[in-house]
């Protein structure tokens, strides 16, 4: 559901944009000279091309918090869409979370997880950027009017998109991260979450 906008510019425990890291690479990404579009774009390309998404890098950490993604420099789909969001809000954008109900596998054989991506308020409406990290067969791109999002449901697999535009990650996924010691745990939790 969309809150008021000040919801989503919002620094919270996991999009912290204020910490020490998160602004001195704001200051290093971004100049006033920049407009909103040009400074969301570069945020994208930084979070989905120098972040590995933690499966695709085989990280041996779990993060959550944006500030600790750009410390480790990896993150799950959820905490990098956290990072995302954060460089933003550092900068005046409003940016929020969406999510997608996905198969772990191509079928539905290893069951469901919950995909998450951000939403972000540029030129007078809301778009979609999934800043998961591309690799052969993902694709997202950056776009203010078409949905290049890393993955689109499959209806035949009972994959959709969930409805609205939250100001906050989902609370259950990221109390699951902070506890998860390990990829494995990561798997586990993220099945649990989508457990019907």
């Amino acid at each position: 559901m969309i809150r008021e906008m000040e919801e989503f510019l919002a620094n919270t425990y996991y999009v912290d944009y204020m910490a020490e890291n998160i602004q001195k690479k704001a200051k290093e990404l971004f100049s006033e000279e920049m407009t909103d579009v040009q400074k969301a774009e570069k945020a994208f390309l930084f979070v989905r091309d120098e972040i590995p998404h933690s499966f695709d890098c085989n990280a041996t950490v779990v993060t959550a918090r944006a500030s600790d993604v750009l410390e480790q420099k990896t993150g799950i789909c959820h905490a990098k869409s956290n990072l995302l969001a954060a460089l933003l809000r550092s900068q005046g954008i409003p940016a929020g979370f969406r999510y997608e109900h996905l198969t772990l596998a191509d079928d539905d054989s290893l069951g469901y997880c919950l995909h998450c991506y951000n939403a972000v308020y540029l030129e007078g409406k809301w778009i979609e950027l999934d800043a998961r990290g591309n690799k052969p067969g993902v694709d997202a791109q950056f776009s203010l009017n078409e949905r290049k999002l890393a993955f689109m449901s499959r209806e035949e697999y009972d994959e959709y998109f969930l409805e609205g535009i939250f100001d906050k990650p989902d609370e259950a996924t990221m109390e699951r991260l902070d506890k998860a010691k390990n990829l494995q745990d990561v798997v586990k939790g993220l099945q649990e979450r989508c457990a019907r």
